[in-house]
């Protein structure tokens, strides 16, 4: 059936009919329409379930603050879930399936869930958790994991493609009702650069629908010549479909554009995620039209009073033939007036208030011979599926029913609440407003910048100014004074525009319906639609101590559902404040965070997806790695070769086959990754003081140290060599993945704490390829090369020296992490290859062989040295790895010292680091833990220590590991068990962690 009007319809094209489905059923609409406003108009009113007592429900809004008519859009990789109906423009061939619900929406298994509501309480799930752990685990559990979430998660890889802009602007104007396009226009006649978001496809806002006049003519008239003016100014963006997402300090906003979710036969990347950054925005987000607490408020056909004129006038879609008003205020007499115009009934206008005398609007409606009854609410709406009936009670009584009202659906509106979720982003304070029972912001405690002033404005109902001329002067004021602020004037002949005020009768604030309902009707009384947090739920929050807005929030759910409390938040602070017996204003407001509405990941990520995700480094040897066998790792973004398999060879088989060849004869390592900063300046030495736990500052020109870099809090970060250029000039060594963060830990530092001191940090990583030489046949190798004396006397373990070697200008490096003679040599990257080629053939009758990063592991494992990543977690302090050698104890500071003075860092019952050796030459696991004596208190075996990196040893020929343990170093040769993922018991003796060479003998040959 349709109840599609023969009037009314401003944003539809009737001459283009579209066809779409619901649930596989075969539907009709027109271009312009949402989805929401076509299944109106096929009449289908049951649109979903709720997530705890899966009840029917319907559309309640016209706006993004919809909390339920959720469905799943489209199929495969252009399946969305919980796409909102009242946001989502119809298009051709448009498939839609309802959510949460099994067998079918009609039929719905989990609605037995209501009656259980004795059962499920506020705070059900929390009070799970503290049963006995088998009754949890087994019984609840399963139940509860099967119920959580809403809609399918989508399982296909995304056919869409999105990308991110970025924009520059003096103002940026969010919203684009009248009150954001008076604001813009002010802002671009000024000179400024303007740029205006509006989420929806269409500008103007509320207006068309709830009329006035402006200037003599009606407020379309206004909008659409306003419009034009905008259009025709070569300094203003406008942009529809685009979202104010979410604003951040520095005037940092992000905005949110739907490219072709209207047209996804179109070519083209499906969002858009703006990146602007504004000398000022004003935000013009409009106001939300609140609920009415009275039983029976979610059943299908229950609306916001302005949503329902919105489908009546926008799209020509009666949401019933006999409409129940509900009411506290007299801007929810536009919807009687509206549909009583549109040729449908209103049997009835319920005015909460008790008015001396008629107001303009209610003398409007008197006159079209709708009847209104003052001091009158909802006991109760009558229906299951959809509404058949109100019961009718006194607002000032207990909810004894005077009578019953047959209609089809129900009008309710409770009041505005300012949109001020952008406002409050960045820190803007918010004040009670009594007049309007709402929250507005508070402008004398707007955001701030850098500079202390405030870069965020409010105009009109964002504000909390709701009539029409009041709307666009307060556009207008704010503009000017932004504009003003930024250098800019107002043309003198500019003025605002002049709209015919309608006078309204004051608000009632109505926080529960009727005012003294009792406690069975409470219980049917909704808050949150969708998580079906009830009157009841937040007042027994409260009995049970829950006073706090943010832990009755947690505890109840309440606005935790994905409109994010647009709807519920007002009231339910209002039922919280009168539990406590409080005013409202003390009782606060819940957090507001980005993003006012949700956004999807594609256009988060943008273009970083798949081969994209994130760029792929390569080395400048990469292609020959890549030609001659390499089985490649990521490490950090780069690709390094694991290890080099020949033909017929397993890679555990090439990688024995490297350490052993290494250890005997020669081996080659692309060293190129390692991170390179060069670090400059008069106050160079200080600085790496500071952010070394050893002392930097008396290293000599050509000599090298390792050293050991720590977080504020302790905790090892980073190490590497570290060589002195010259008396000003360092080059520090990094991790592969430390390469970019270290860099930044360091800029942070010199940009916030030290920026006084005289240095520069500069990331040469990709400007050298750097090449290790390893084994005991390395100086052969290079002196066939020639061009420098590498011998020991002229160049000592832990030196450097520069100059040609094979017609390369090349630095020298004699630094070992293999405990083997080696020279890592650098030149630049150009060269890399070439470098790399002439020692090939300089080693070929020296047994070189190439070898990869686990080859590396383990030849770093035999000697006992640490790897950043495998010894540390983000836990470990130097001293639990037994490198206090590597601490300082000249130095007054540096960062961590404070920090690892803490108790708990100097705690004896720290793990340690050791060495671990399998009884029967088995490797352990990794990652395995040592079982210890007695439990936890949950019931878990106690642990005493953990692998934190094995191998198998082809030189010792058997399992070797590193391990972190409980009194480690002063338990040598005990035994500890390890259980594996396997069902098999390791048994590992502890032992010292330098396997091999424990003397340093080869390394300094």
């Amino acid at each position: 059936m349709s109840t599609r009007l023969a009037t009314g319809g401003r944003l539809l094209n009737k001459s283009k009919p579209l066809n779409f489905t619901f649930n596989g059923k075969q539907m009709r609409g027109y271009e312009g329409d949402t989805l929401a406003s076509a299944l109106l108009a096929n009449d289908q009113v049951l649109v979903g379930r709720s997530f705890k007592y899966h009840r029917p429900r319907g559309i309640v809004t016209s706006g993004p603050e919809e909390p339920n008519g959720l469905v799943g859009l489209g199929q495969e990789g252009r399946f969305e879930p919980n796409a909102r109906v009242t946001t989502t423009e119809l298009y051709e061939g448009l498939e839609a399936e309802s959510q949460n619900h099994w067998p079918s929406l009609e039929f719905d298994v989990g609605a037995l869930n209501k009656h259980l509501s004795r059962f499920l309480p506020a705070g059900f799930y929390y009070k799970m958790f503290m049963h006995p752990r088998p009754l949890w685990k087994h019984l609840y559990e399963p139940i509860i994991r099967h119920s959580a979430g809403l809609g399918k998660a989508p399982k296909a890889a995304d056919a869409d493609t999105y990308e991110h802009f970025h924009a520059f602007c003096d103002v940026l104007v969010i919203g684009g009702g009248v009150a954001g396009l008076q604001a813009a226009l002010a802002a671009g006649l000024s000179g400024a650069r303007v740029i205006v978001m509006e989420q929806s496809a269409h500008w103007g806002g509320r207006a068309p629908v709830d009329g006035g006049t402006v200037d003599g003519a009606p407020v379309e008239t206004w909008i659409t010549a306003t419009l034009d003016r905008l259009r025709g100014m070569e300094n203003v963006d406008l942009r529809d479909r685009t979202m104010g997402a979410g604003v951040y300090d520095h005037g940092y906003v992000l905005g949110y554009e739907r490219l072709r979710d209207h047209a996804p036969e179109v070519a083209g990347p499906r969002h858009r995620l703006w990146r602007v950054r504004a000398g000022h925005v004003i935000t013009a987000t409009g106001a939300i039209e609140r609920p009415l607490s009275f039983a029976g408020n979610d059943v299908p056909g229950v609306m916001l009073a302005s949503a329902m004129r919105d489908y009546v006038g926008n799209f020509g879609v009666s949401p019933g033939d006999r409409t129940v008003l509900v009411t506290n205020n007299d801007n929810a007499y536009l919807t009687a007036i509206a549909l009583k115009q549109a040729g449908l009934e209103v049997p009835a206008v319920l005015d909460a208030r008790v008015l001396p005398q008629d107001s303009e609007l209610v003398a409007q409606a008197k006159a079209l011979g709708i009847r209104v009854v003052m001091g009158q609410g909802i006991s109760s709406v009558l229906g299951g599926k959809r509404v058949t009936g109100v019961a009718v009670c006194s607002q000032a009584g207990e909810g004894s029913v005077l009578e019953e009202i047959a209609c089809d659906a129900v009008a309710m509106s409770g009041g505005w609440s300012p949109v001020v979720h952008l406002w409050s982003h960045c820190g803007g304070k918010l004040t009670w407003d009594t007049t309007h029972a709402c929250f507005r912001p508070n402008q004398d405690h707007p955001p701030t910048g850098a500079d202390g002033h405030g870069f965020v404005t409010p105009a009109g109902a964002a504000a909390g100014v709701f009539p029409l001329d009041d709307v666009l002067h307060d556009a207008h004021v704010a503009a000017d004074g932004v504009a003003t602020s930024l250098g800019f004037k107002l043309p003198r002949d500019f003025t605002s525009p002049e709209a015919l005020r309608r006078e309204e009768a004051p608000m009632m604030p109505v926080w529960q319906m009727p005012q003294g309902a009792s406690v069975k009707l409470r219980e049917k009384t909704f808050l949150d639609y969708q998580n079906d947090v009830k009157v009841s739920d937040v007042r027994l929050a409260a009995q049970e101590g829950f006073v706090s807005v943010e832990h009755a929030k947690r505890y109840t759910t309440l606005g935790m559902a994905t409109d994010q409390g647009k709807l519920s938040n007002i009231n339910g602070l209002a039922t919280l404040a009168g539990a406590l017996d409080a005013e409202i204003p003390s009782v606060g407001t819940t957090t507001f965070r980005p993003p006012y509405h949700p956004i999807s990941m594609g256009a988060i990520a943008g273009a970083a997806r798949g081969d994209t995700f994130q760029p792929i480094r390569r080395t400048p040897l990469h292609d020959w790695h890549e030609s001659n066998g390499a089985i490649w790792e990521p490490v950090g973004q780069w690709r390094r070769p694991y290890a080099y398999v020949q033909s017929g060879e397993s890679t555990h088989d090439a990688v024995m086959r490297e350490v052993t060849n290494t250890r005997q004869n020669l081996g080659l390592l692309d060293a190129s990754t390692l991170g390179k900063l060069i670090v400059r300046g008069p106050d160079a030495a200080r600085f790496l003081d500071m952010l070394y736990t050893n002392m930097m500052s008396t290293l000599k020109p050509g000599k090298c140290r390792y050293g050991l870099m720590c977080n504020e809090n302790g905790f090892l970060i980073d190490d590497g060599v570290v060589a002195r250029l010259d008396e000003q000039t360092f080059l520090c060594h990094t991790t592969t993945g430390g390469a970019d963060s270290i860099h930044a830990h360091m800029e942070e530092w010199l940009q916030t704490e030290w920026w006084d001191w005289k240095v520069h940090v500069v990331n040469a990583t990709e400007h050298y390829a750097q090449v290790a030489v390893v084994g005991p046949n390395a100086r052969k190798c290079l002196e066939k090369l020639g061009g420098m004396d590498l011998s020991r006397e002229a160049l000592g373990f832990m030196e450097w020296t520069e100059g040609e070697l094979g017609g390369f200008e090349v630095r020298v490096f004699r630094i070992s992490f293999s405990g083997e003679l080696s020279y890592e040599i650098a030149v630049e990257a150009g060269q890399g290859q070439a470098f790399w080629d002439a020692l090939l053939i300089a080693g070929h009758d020296l047994g070189l062989m190439p070898y990869g990063t686990e080859c590396l592991h383990i030849l770093r494992a035999e000697k006992g040295f640490i790897m950043i990543g495998d010894e540390t977690d983000g836990t470990v302090i130097p001293q639990d790895l037994g490198l206090n050698w590597a601490i300082s104890k000249k130095k007054d500071d540096y960062l961590g010292k404070r920090a690892q003075q803490r108790s708990h860092m100097q705690d004896p019952s720290r793990w340690k680091l050791v060495g671990l050796e399998t009884t029967d030459g088995s490797t352990l696991p990794d990652g395995a833990y040592a079982l210890g004596e007695g439990e936890n208190e949950n019931g878990q075996k106690v642990m005493q220590g953990r692998v934190t990196s094995t191998y198998h040893s082809p030189t010792l020929d058997r399992g070797i590991a590193m391990g972190l343990v409980l009194h480690g170093p002063d338990r040598m040769g005990e035994l500890l068990s390890f259980p594996g993922t396997d069902g098999k018991t390791y048994e590992a003796r502890i032992v010292d962690p330098v396997f091999y060479d424990p003397k340093g003998e080869k390394q300094n040959v």
